[in-house]
């Protein structure tokens, strides 16, 4: 299904038409932020008690067949024959190059079957390089995106909030893994997974097509009454992207793309080179090799200013990188972060370089966004 600007839609597309300010995604029209809050006021939800996005955007793939488990060890980064059913993996699909396709969430039932989470943007040339890769496999790869709707319930509160929802006991569901469950009487695949640096879930909900959205609608009204006494807020893509850059998390598009080898993206620990055979293992072995040219490192802003893709970054007189995400960071009040590569010989933490900004150089260090996050977490310190 379509809009009138011919953008993909998602099953809650008409919820929040009216309440949103709405943006194009990917080819899909999605909410940027709703109207009653804003960014800064959806961002410090997820922070300080509990968020709630829809992600249907992004692609889901289900994997069947004698040979899943084969198939998968061989197109993806990470070794399949450990994984235990119910098991969630983070990992990439790499061209021959070793290049970055995608970055994915591999969930494994069992040997005979797994769901794929690709990012929104990559959803057919991921499917198509699949079907491409699986010829000599006994397997079938279905595009069940339009059928599940998906939500990501993030925040310290999410717990508190889906336990309303859900007859198991969610304490034993650890990070990165995920149960097959009822959430308000609706089928569903529930996971501890989540793109914003808190705790939270991320929620599949099956059988569900686009053009009859009401359960989908049923189970994010419940998912939103359930959160009311923590103060639940629906957040956009806005807030989306301030949490997960504060996390340090990369977006695919910006900081990672196919001309991104994993040992540059510092994703190398989401390899596993001992791996028998899988695409692009032989060029990355070569690449190993081979001293970096660059690595992708946190900023963090120590005069005002706001770091926006492409902006130059310098030490002294030497140009030595430049910055491929960034903006204001909410949590730690106001204060502008980003993300980029650098020459690896400043890539240490505590480097101080400048940022060229309205071209002016403003100085910033070199920082690990996660642990900046934590530290001020930890310290009770956030904005509210």
């Amino acid at each position: 299904m379509r809009n009138e600007e011919n953008l993909r839609v998602t099953h809650l597309y008409n919820w929040h038409v009216g309440r949103a300010i709405m943006t194009s995604f990917s080819g899909f029209a999605m909410p940027q932020e709703y109207k009653q809050y804003g960014i800064i006021k959806e961002h410090l939800a997820v922070r300080n008690s509990v968020g709630i996005f829809d992600v249907t955007h992004m692609g889901r793939f289900e994997i069947t067949g004698q040979d899943s488990k084969d198939f998968l060890d061989y197109v993806t980064s990470r070794n399949m024959y450990d994984l235990h059913e119910g098991a969630c993996r983070y990992g990439l699909l790499l061209n021959e190059e070793g290049g970055i396709m995608d970055d994915i969430i591999i969930n494994y039932f069992h040997e005979e079957k797994s769901l794929l989470v690709v990012n929104a943007g990559n959803r057919e040339k991921d499917f198509n390089w699949l079907l491409e890769k699986s010829k000599n496999y006994k397997v079938k790869i279905n595009d069940i995106s339009d059928l599940t709707p998906m939500y990501a319930l993030q925040g310290p509160a999410s717990q508190k909030t889906l336990q309303k929802l859900v007859q198991v006991d969610l304490n034993l569901l650890k990070r990165f893994n995920f149960i097959m469950t009822e959430v308000s009487n609706h089928p569903c695949m529930v996971s501890r997974t989540g793109y914003t640096g808190e705790d939270g879930f991320e929620i599949i909900q099956f059988d569900v097509p686009l053009n009859s959205a009401k359960q989908a609608l049923n189970l994010w009204n419940n998912i939103l009454e359930a959160g009311e006494e923590f103060s639940i807020l629906p957040c956009g893509l806005g807030a989306r992207d301030t949490l997960r850059l504060e996390a340090g998390l990369p977006l695919y598009g910006n900081d990672i793309d196919e001309n991104t080898n994993p040992f540059e993206a510092k994703l190398d620990a989401f390899l596993n080179l001992e791996k028998k055979n899988f695409v692009g293992k032989e060029k990355l072995i070569k690449l190993k090799e081979v001293p970096l040219s660059r690595v992708r490192v946190g900023i963090a802003m120590e005069d005002r200013g706001i770091p926006r893709p492409h902006y130059p970054i310098f030490h002294g007189d030497r140009e030595i990188g430049s910055i491929t995400s960034g903006g204001i960071s909410v949590t730690h009040g106001k204060m502008g972060i980003g993300m980029g590569y650098v020459h690896p010989d400043f890539s240490i933490l505590g480097t101080q370089v400048q940022i060229i900004i309205k071209e002016k150089p403003r100085l910033a260090k070199v920082v690990d966004l996660m642990k900046l996050l934590r530290e001020l977490k930890a310290g009770g310190n956030q904005n509210r």
